[in-house]
């Protein structure tokens, strides 16, 4: 037995011996984690692109790949501190974020699964509120909870409720988006402010108070990516929805990806006035705070006016803009124009900025 041990492969991530929560931040160590443990153990083709979610094609899709549908499969798993914020909570949120990750594969949604992990001691009027809320979710995306499953764990070991949701969808033919198609030339859009959903969720943390309300951007994004899709057609390349780690690491993995540079223009980029200072109080970028309902769009410049245009007419992207191009400078990395003209490198979160968020 000793010997068979003594032939495995060592573990690849020496420099951290255990788990830390920044390795579930969306940042550089949740990308080391990724590429160094999950990806190299659990190596296929559709795991390869690192996308929201897994592409799969269909028998017919195999024979005819540019006339077949294929399938979009992606899971995710919420586990937020606290389970209810100004404009969601764990359960709509759940709902959301499987959603927009089968939306940004350029998928149309068709079913959710859930699993549940409850603790022992959670009151059920709270679960109640959060499967009622789920429900709600559900229904006006037009995307059924098909299955799940239930668990229960003792007290004191399972943080009230954690829950997992999966999702599958449909890709029309003709689509192609992975973070792999963006090129030099592109036009990087995005669908309004933000940093919201974080800083609505460490307003009720840290106790603070501000003139109106500052609400998650918590919303299901496939409507308006179909609408994206309609306007730009093969034209449209990368879709990413900037959840952990923020713009910064969102737009850091696709240039990875990519092998390409993107440059932003920090003067373009929406931030709410009071998102802003709520992120200078707590010595926050908002660049690396949380979304749950935006939406990076990486399009060809031929068609970024209609793109953005198309986005505009729809409630989620009514202050859609231009904040970046995709550039052949500087590959791999993400840099920005600041306000006053200098350039600076936008490298992706190190560390955990903001723990729970999601």
């Amino acid at each position: 037995m000793d010997s068979m041990f003594g032939l495995q492969c060592p573990i690849p991530i020496t420099e951290y011996p255990t788990i830390t929560l920044a390795h579930g931040g969306g940042g550089r160590l949740t990308q080391m984690l990724i590429e160094r443990m999950f990806a190299p153990a659990f190596a296929n083709p559709a795991l390869q692109t690192l996308h929201d979610g897994a592409v799969l094609p269909l028998d017919s899709a195999i024979r005819n790949p540019q006339s077949a549908i294929r399938l979009a499969f992606s899971t995710d798993s919420y586990v937020i501190t606290p389970r209810f914020f100004p404009g969601g909570d764990i359960g709509s949120l759940a709902v959301h974020g499987t959603v927009n990750d089968l939306a940004m594969c350029g998928a149309r949604p068709i079913a959710l699964s859930t699993g549940f992990i409850l603790e022992e001691g959670l009151p059920m009027e709270e679960l109640w509120r959060i499967v009622q809320s789920m429900s709600a979710a559900a229904k006006t995306a037009g995307v059924p909870v098909v299955t799940g499953d239930t668990k229960v764990v003792d007290r004191g070991k399972g943080d009230g409720i954690f829950i997992n949701t999966a999702g599958i969808g449909i890709i029309p033919p003709g689509v192609e988006i992975a973070p792999t198609r963006a090129r030099p030339g592109d036009v990087v859009l995005l669908n309004g402010a933000i940093a919201a959903h974080g800083i609505a969720i460490m307003s009720v943390r840290e106790g603070l108070a501000f003139e109106t309300a500052v609400e998650s951007d918590s919303a299901p994004l496939h409507d308006l990516v179909s609408r994206i899709l309609a306007a730009g057609g093969e034209a449209v390349h990368v879709l990413r929805d900037p959840t952990r780690g923020g713009v910064a690491s969102a737009l850091n993995e696709i240039a990875a990806s990519a092998r390409a540079g993107i440059r932003l223009d920090e003067a373009s980029i929406p931030v709410a006035e009071q998102v802003r200072g709520a992120c200078e109080i707590l010595g926050l970028d908002p660049l690396y705070v949380a979304n749950e309902g935006k939406c990076l769009v990486i399009v060809a410049p031929e068609a970024a006016d209609a793109v953005l245009a198309a986005m505009r007419r729809h409630p989620l992207g009514k202050e859609a803009v231009i904040i970046g191009r995709v550039v052949e400078e500087h590959p791999r990395k993400v840099t920005m124009r600041s306000r006053i003209g200098g350039l600076r490198i936008v490298d992706m979160l190190s560390g955990e900025q903001l723990p729970r968020i999601c």
